[in-house]
């Protein structure tokens, strides 16, 4: 029952990884229909954004009021929607309304769907089942990218963009036979559903026992601090909303969303010509995410977060130092050119194996129980306003600066954090979310809760 939990609620990181794949093929057609400036080239784009930001800081209350299944469904029929009106627009404007739609959708399944995960699964393959999450927004960017590169030869953005309709349709019929989540019932006072829930998703009857014990404690000691209130009164918990603030604007200044979405015009700027070529390469990209995710699902819960965290950002530092250089150079020669998409399959191996599942999994772990919908809710925003500025001033800069300067840049951010993960981030592997939340509210150092 725990991984048909998981599967289910894991569509919704399919089509999450989808609404991020499918621009970067259809972008290019776009743009020749509409006759789009860098600019507006860049709102098409990051307005998904918009609309995920919203999404997920409202997230909190429709997860907390309605709960976490119920929340899976009306992401569902919100990408439905999204995505036929993206199908069906006359101009800029209608396409914008229907991203923002689609980012809505996105942001609410992006904040519900690792909540969920880490709220029906035991601490000792809680990082596992989270990363499996991730592995499924990778497997929605390889196929959309397939999707984009079978469509681009009758160039048809608009069938790029309906595709997205049919696993939206699974996610809400699969979200329909799903339980819901015994921390969430257990907040409601529904303490007999709760525990019954538990009996399908623990092997024996200790397990549920002691896992109801330690959920109605945590219950008890913040009877009275919830959400908001919770984190003007309390700043132990401020810290945690910080502390996955941070992570998530980590995550997005890696600079992965720009390889995702601007994938086939940074391959023809390393030499690939033609946009049939540029695509099937971003399809490639699209593989070696879904491989290396794997990587993470094997490591994480043996490994540890942080070991894996700084082999992530030492090698995503590393690759865009060399992509920097191939684009100074310029790749006029076969050699340089397969050096370029080496240094972003690399990079996207980095991400893919660290960064990518690994944010989630620990924004997931950090938060107190009543005030995890607002933490989960605030670092989530914090993911989509940083890939707003992203997917916004990707074009400008790399029109205005190069792209030369621009992965630059990204080589030292991504440096930079390793020395982030060094001092703030905790390790928490195979620790309870409970431990790990009178770890926070004792005051411990921010590293240190998971000890």
């Amino acid at each position: 029952m725990v991984w048909l939990s998981c599967g289910l609620a894991a569509l919704a990181g399919l089509l999450f990884g989808m609404d991020i794949g499918v621009i970067s093929g259809a972008l290019p057609f776009i743009k020749k229909d509409f006759n789009l400036s860098s600019a507006m080239e860049g709102w098409i784009v990051s307005s998904m954004m918009v609309g995920a930001a919203i999404g997920a800081l409202s997230a909190g209350s429709i997860s907390k009021s309605m709960g976490r299944k119920r929340a899976l469904l009306a992401s569902a029929l919100l990408f439905i929607v999204g995505a036929l009106v993206c199908v069906v627009a006359t101009g800029p404007t209608m396409l914008w309304i229907g991203r923002i739609l689609l980012g809505l959708a996105v942001g609410v399944a992006s904040f519900t769907a690792p909540l969920y995960l880490s709220e029906v699964t035991p601490e000792r393959i809680r990082g596992t089942t989270i990363s499996f999450y991730q592995l499924m927004v990778t497997v929605g960017i390889l196929a959309a990218f397939v999707s984009n590169a079978a469509f681009s030869y009758i160039e048809s953005w608009r069938w790029m963009f309906g595709v997205l309709a049919i696993p939206a349709v699974l996610l809400f019929f699969g979200a329909l036979s799903v339980p819901n989540s015994p921390r969430w019932l257990a907040a409601k006072d529904r303490f007999d559903e709760a525990r019954d829930v538990l009996s399908k998703l623990r092997g024996t009857s200790e397990e549920v026992e002691y896992e109801m014990g330690e959920i109605q404690e945590a219950l008890e000691s913040e009877a009275d601090s919830q959400g908001f209130q919770m984190f003007k009164n309390n700043p132990n918990f401020r810290r945690s909303v910080f502390l996955g603030v941070a992570l998530q604007l980590v995550q997005q200044f890696t600079g992965m969303n720009v390889i995702m979405y601007y994938a086939p015009q940074i391959f023809q700027a390393s030499g690939f010509q033609g946009t049939s070529a540029s695509l099937w390469a971003t399809v490639v990209t699209g593989l070696t995410n879904v491989l290396a995710t794997f990587i993470a699902i094997a490591l994480i819960d043996r490994a540890g977060r942080k070991p894996i965290l700084y082999a992530g950002f030492l090698m995503m530092a590393a690759t865009m130092a060399v992509l920097s250089y191939v684009l100074h150079v310029g790749a006029t020669t076969t050699v340089l050119q397969y050096t370029g998409m080496a240094m972003v399959l690399l990079f996207v191996v980095g991400f893919a194996m660290s960064a990518g599942p690994l944010i989630w999994t620990l924004c997931a772990e950090i938060q107190p129980l009543q005030g995890r919908d607002f933490g989960i809710g605030a670092s989530t925003g914090a993911n989509w306003i940083g890939n707003f500025c992203i997917g916004f001033f990707f074009p400008i800069m790399f029109e205005g600066i190069g792209g030369a300067w621009t992965f630059g840049l990204l080589a030292a951010v991504n440096a930079l954090f390793i020395f982030f993960t060094l001092k703030y981030v905790p390790e928490t592997k195979g620790i309870s979310l409970e431990k790990i939340e009178r770890n926070l509210l004792a005051g411990k150092a921010l590293r240190a809760i998971g000890v």
